[in-house]
Parts: C-alpha cells; structure tokens; sequence
C-alpha cells in the first residue's frame, strides 16, 4: 500500500528540499553506454528527473502521489506520470538508467526490482541514493538533534530506519559498481534551513496531530546558534550512493 507522507505539503516540500550534486549526474552518464531513456521512479517533485535531462534523451519521471507531480518541475525533456514503482507503464528493455532518489524505502522492493530487471536495456543500470541528517556546526547541530531525536522521535515512519542506515537495510540485488563520495550542499540563511525542517514529514505528521509546530520550540535556540539570520551557512548532507546493473 502507497504510504504518503508529502503529498499535504508537496508545495512547501519542493520549495524546501536541497538539491542534489551536478557531480553525481555527470557521474551517472558517464556509467551508462547508451542514454536514450532514463526512468526516475517515485520522482517526488521531479529534482532528480530535470538534472538527469541534462544526459539523457527523454526521462520518465513517475510518483504515485498526484499532488507531488503536480508540483513537480516542467522540462522539455521529462515525461511525468502518476504510477508506482511497482507497476511501470515502460516497455521491455527500454531503459538505460534507474534512479531512485531518497525513495526507495516506501517501495515495495522486490516488486520494484522486478520491474527495473524487466524494462532495462541490456547495457542498463541501476542507481538508488540517500541522505540523512544534515550538519551545520557544532552549535547548530546540538539545537537540530534535540528536535530530531527529541520532539520528534516518535513521529518519523518506521522506513526512516533505513535512510538512517544508509539503505544497507534494503536489498539491492545487482552487479555492484562502486560509486564515488557524494554530498548534498546547499548556502542558507537561518530561514530557508527552519523551512526545511519544517517540510519534514515528521514535523508535518507532529503539526497535524497536535496543532503545535515543533520547529517553534527550538527556533530560538537555533537562531543564537545561527548568528546573523541573513547570514548563509553551509549546511552539508553525506549521501549513499548503490549504482550496479543486472
């Protein structure tokens, strides 16, 4: 059963979300022989979809959430669609590259893996990735942990266990090709980082339930660790990356 925890917020979540490293793309294309068709599967509101069309002819960016790709970015070059990862609409040996961006832990995975064997090219690959807790500094990081694993411990989904482990909770049942170090950065002001907290599905679960925001309880103690609200600070995500072929 689809779990949907954005789609409430989707217009505030792609407002919010860091964007992924021009680098990792650029690696991605150089992985793949052919770059006809790429498939972003649970492509949320289509971040990964729009930078993988810099490389590849056509994409096909599908999420089961209507209101995400609503919100989702226009290209030329991208094709999107309502599905779920389990059941794609793409023919046969069709597809040169997979990706799964911080999504593959709502899929249902052996259903999904069975698909990406089916549509990929002979020559096709595969590549899923994720990122968990960002870091600031050492200040900033003490105030984000007390409202992490603080006030909303209890109010993340059971599957945000797997981003914790960098996905190696998850099966990946392919040829594994080894990827190279990548991590998010993004420059922020103390604003756009509090509206990223906010967008947390935790912190929207949290809201609904209770009527409070949570990031409220922390804001005043992440501003004095902040400094300068106009100041922009580099805020730093590692990410996982598993990219193999069948």
């Amino acid at each position: 059963m689809f779990k949907d925890h954005f789609s409430g917020h989707a217009a505030a979540y792609a407002q919010a979300r860091p964007t992924y490293p021009p680098a990792l793309f650029q690696w991605l294309a150089t992985q793949c022989p052919r770059r006809e068709l790429a498939w972003d599967a649970g492509c949320g509101n289509g971040q990964a979809s729009t930078a993988l069309a810099e490389y590849f002819s056509a994409v096909f960016a599908a999420d089961p959430s209507a209101t995400q790709i609503a919100a989702a970015n226009p290209h030329p070059k991208v094709r999107y669609a309502v599905e779920p990862a389990e059941q794609c609409s793409l023919a046969d040996g069709s597809v040169d590259l997979v990706t799964v961006a911080q999504a593959l832990h709502w899929f249902d995975c052996d259903r999904f893996f069975a698909e990406v064997r089916r549509v990929l090219t002979a020559t096709g690959r595969i590549a899923v990735w994720c990122y968990e807790r960002s870091g600031v500094c050492p200040e900033v990081d003490e105030v984000f942990m007390r409202l992490y694993q603080g006030e909303l411990d209890a109010w993340w989904p059971p599957e945000r266990r797997h981003i914790e482990a960098g996905y190696a909770t998850l099966p990946f049942p392919f040829e594994v090709i080894p990827a190279p170090e990548f991590d998010l950065r993004c420059d922020w002001t103390l604003a756009q980082y509090l509206a990223y907290l906010r967008s947390w599905s935790a912190a929207q679960r949290y809201l609904k339930a209770t009527g409070r925001d949570a990031v409220a309880g922390i804001e005043a103690d992440l501003a004095d660790a902040w400094g300068d609200p106009a100041r922009t600070r580099i805020v730093r995500w590692p990410m996982k990356v598993k990219f193999g072929h069948p």
